[in-house]
């Protein structure tokens, strides 16, 4: 048994770990056999020297095996996961697990709640009256069985060294490291019992990865020891440079998924991710045998209804009202004002300050500046213009929902330094940008 500082001694050296080091870490995690100084230690350590792809592997499967590994074998389907890196409107799982699911896979998807300006899964499904987000064991696995797909919380019992480990590297300035993400990342997602994983790697003034180039170092990362670990997986590197949905907020994007599995609307980037991964999802599943064969399943699956009615039974399922897609309005929480950001002279929106945005929200109450922070589903804004919409002064770039009139006021105004107009359209940028294979 290797002591803890001789194993953070030789990482800060530049050292390769062995993997019975990393398990002994793992387990110091788990159990609290490695002090707060001595996680935060080996965790800047590999922050300056970094971790080959054989050692994030190793971590990967060691916070895996920290806790419960879930079991899925009985199902009589493929089982298969998204990840997102976030980013402002990605309400993307919100239509991509009912729609897989509609297609013939099992989705047990486990996500997050928001980081940052960014917008978290789970706070938005929090927003529906009734809905357990992190139900017990039973219940998950009920919801599984029953509608083909169930967005919950992680729980205490999946990758408990993670949920530690994370907890020290927010606070000690080590969270941008590309090991550790791609190790947090996918210790959770081997926990979750996958055959094959789509990872949704965002990169823009939205994302938490800036250059496409960083993206995809992240991306291909995760690849790697996604494989590494025996886990099926690729990965889109999609554009962040504007939001996704036309709105940003926690119930203004359940409305939004709503319409958008029912038809009543699609925003035009929003289609084209959900559609790219859904394509991905069922290559990787086995389901599809060509791009071809999976976009038109998918596309079949949206267009009849099976996908918006997946959505419906997943969301009863896990004690949400049974007619939630029909009356999703009547359900969800409204606030009371509402203020509408106006353009201040005539142009086209040529640049979108997407962060702004997101920190908009978090203003509003709709994201959390603690951890501690309560969420506020009601507040958002709306209506979002994409880049390249023409505007006269004084029409709308997007709508502010919020509980008071000064709240309002005070968001419109930061999203209103957001928006950045042209007297020429600017040309349109592509939305998924690359795809990243185990092949290269």
């Amino acid at each position: 048994m290797a002591l803890a500082q001789e194993i953070i001694r030789r990482k800060r050296d530049g050292e390769a770990l062995t993997g019975e080091e990393i398990a002994e870490f793992a387990a110091g995690l788990a159990t609290g056999g490695w002090s707060e100084g001595q996680v935060a230690a080996l965790a800047m350590a590999i922050f300056l020297k970094g971790m080959s792809r054989e050692e994030t592997v190793a971590l990967t499967l060691a916070m895996r095996d920290s806790g419960e590994v879930l079991d899925w074998s009985s199902l009589p389907g493929p089982v298969t996961d998204k990840h997102s890196t976030g980013g402002v409107g990605d309400n993307v799982s919100l239509m991509l697990a009912p729609l897989v699911a509609a297609c013939g896979a099992y989705v047990p998807m486990i996500s997050g709640r928001g980081l940052g300006h960014t917008g978290g899964t789970l706070d938005k499904m929090d927003s529906i009256p009734g809905y357990a987000s992190q139900p017990e064991r039973e219940t998950f696995a009920r919801a599984v069985r029953a509608a083909g797909c169930a967005i919950i919380g992680q729980t205490a019992d999946l990758a408990p060294a993670d949920r530690r480990f994370y907890a020290v590297r927010d606070v000690t300035g080590t969270v941008e490291s590309i090991p550790l993400i791609t190790a947090s990342i996918l210790s959770k997602k081997l926990a979750a019992g996958l055959q094959s994983l789509v990872l949704d790697v965002k990169c823009g003034n939205g994302a938490f990865m800036a250059g496409q180039r960083e993206a995809r170092r992240l991306a291909e990362s995760l690849v790697a020891v996604a494989e590494g670990a025996g886990l099926s997986s690729r990965a889109l590197i999609t554009d962040m440079n504007e939001p996704l949905a036309s709105c940003a907020g926690n119930a203004v994007e359940v409305v939004n998924a709503v319409d958008f599995l029912t038809g009543a609307r699609r925003d035009r980037r929003l289609e084209e991710v959900v559609m790219a991964l859904a394509v991905e999802m069922l290559l990787a599943a086995g389901i599809a045998g060509s791009t071809h064969e999976a976009h038109e399943r998918a596309r079949r699956a949206l267009e009849d209804g099976r996908a918006a009615e997946r959505f419906g039974q997943m969301v009863a399922a896990l004690g949400g009202p049974a007619d939630f897609v029909e009356n999703a309005r009547r359900y969800l929480p409204r606030a009371p004002e509402r203020a509408t950001v106006t353009a201040e002279h005539d142009g086209f929106v040529a640049r979108v300050d997407t962060r702004r945005l997101g920190i908009a929200v978090v203003e509003l109450g709709g994201g959390r500046r603690t951890p501690e922070d309560a969420i506020d589903h009601a507040v958002g804004l709306e209506a979002i213009l994409p880049v390249g919409s023409a505007v006269r002064r004084g029409e709308a770039l997007a709508t502010v929902h919020a509980r008071t009139a000064g709240e309002a006021e005070r968001a419109a105004a930061t999203a209103r330094s957001a928006f950045t107009l042209a007297e020429k359209r600017p040309r349109r940028r592509p939305t998924v940008l690359r795809k990243v294979t185990a092949e290269g």
